[in-house]
């Protein structure tokens, strides 16, 4: 079988990274787009459309990716979503603008579920944890690079951001030079039988759909409570949420010994408790000392969850079943963002917002410690 050079795990890293932050990368110069392109809808829409499409389109790009392979479906993803991104820096309709956003969607599920297949089918156990944790790394890492990269560009000329979306033509370009249609590993094919636990894959979704929702509580509403009750200025608002992505980051390299040291489970369920202490901290306490401690533990329930729950999906599922589960994993990530958006709805005091996420936080963190536990001791 042939194996995927340094090149080729570079490559799938770098188009890692651009998924997440397809809808955020225009955020830091939302304003003047608004402002130039006369957009009469709420401006968070071109934020959250490409998610609302990732959650409708991942069902679909879930099953016909076992039809197509990864190789082809991540060729069909990449220009898409050069093409879709960029042009949104020219409509000026705005009906039209909403679907090219929505439609965006599309392609980056296609390009999120082709990334991760690719590492299923030529990693096995700890290599492969450890490339879902790179994974995960790389996509926020590239969260924090591509929103700074926007916010210089943005005050440069409003259009320049959405350029930012032509970084998926050089990654097309790596592909095909790096990458190749998938062969399976003798340790894949003998998996081609494996029975799946419909309780796991559902307790895996509902997981991530759940620690997205919780991890973005924070980048919805963080730009307007520091600033407002803290006295931030934008640019250590930034610097502050930038912070959070890098210890995200950190975190997610260290998951793997974590999982070996308490189990996957575990894991998760201390992710969630993360969680929560960040939000106990966020809604009692307004010192400095304490909002860095805040970010280090939103930042750590992160790397715990996220990157984890990948690697989870990969492995309770049949390969003839990978891309359709793959595809409800991208649905429970994006739904999560999606649903994020709706927090603001709950009370315009953000110490109640925050003290109802560390107890959402908490009782999840609960039910999935033992939903977890249950799977374990039914596989047994």
């Amino acid at each position: 079988m042939k194996k995927i050079t340094n090149l080729g795990i570079f490559t799938l890293l770098l188009v890692s990274s651009l998924t997440i932050m397809v809808g955020t990368v225009i955020a830091p110069s939302l304003t003047g787009i608004v402002e130039n392109l006369n957009f009469s809808f709420s401006p968070g829409w071109l934020i959250t459309l490409p998610s609302l499409g990732v959650v409708v389109f991942a069902p679909i790009v879930g099953k016909l990716l076992h039809k197509t392979g990864s190789y082809t479906m991540l060729c069909l993803g990449l220009v898409p979503y050069a093409l879709l991104g960029v042009a949104g820096a020219y409509i000026t309709n705005d009906y039209i603008l909403m679907l090219d956003r929505f439609l965006l969607g599309a392609a980056t599920v296609a390009v999120q579920v082709s990334v991760t297949s690719f590492i299923a089918d030529f990693f096995t156990g700890e290599k492969r944890m450890k490339l879902i944790a790179w994974q995960g790394m790389s996509i926020e890492l590239g969260g924090v690079i591509f929103l700074s990269i926007g916010g210089i560009l943005g005050q440069w000329h409003w259009q320049y951001p959405f350029f930012i979306y032509l970084l998926a033509i050089v990654c097309w370009l790596l592909v095909i030079k790096t990458l190749f249609k998938t062969i399976k590993s003798d340790e894949v094919v003998v998996k081609q039988e494996k029975k799946e636990s419909k309780l796991a894959i559902k307790t895996i979704f509902y997981a991530s759909l759940l620690s997205m929702v919780l991890f973005f509580v924070s980048f919805v509403t963080l730009p307007i409570y520091l600033p407002k009750s803290i006295g931030f200025t934008e640019s250590y608002t930034g610097y502050f949420m930038a912070f959070i992505s890098v210890i995200a980051i950190i975190t997610a390299s260290q998951m793997p010994r974590a999982v070996k040291k308490i189990g996957d489970g575990k894991v998760v369920a201390l992710g969630f408790l993360f969680f929560m202490l960040g939000y106990v901290t966020l809604a009692f306490f307004n010192s400095i000392p304490l909002l860095i401690l805040s970010a280090v533990f939103i930042g750590t329930g992160f790397g715990f969850t996220i990157p984890l729950l990948n690697h989870m999906m990969i492995e309770v599922s049949a390969p003839k079943n990978l891309g359709k589960n793959l595809g409800l994993y991208s649905m429970g990530v994006f739904g999560g963002q999606f649903l994020s958006t709706f927090i603001e709805y709950i009370s315009t005091n953000y110490a109640v917002v925050y003290t109802v996420a560390a107890l959402l936080a908490l009782v999840i963190g609960i039910v999935l410690y033992y939903a977890f536990k249950k799977i374990e001791e039914h596989n047994q």
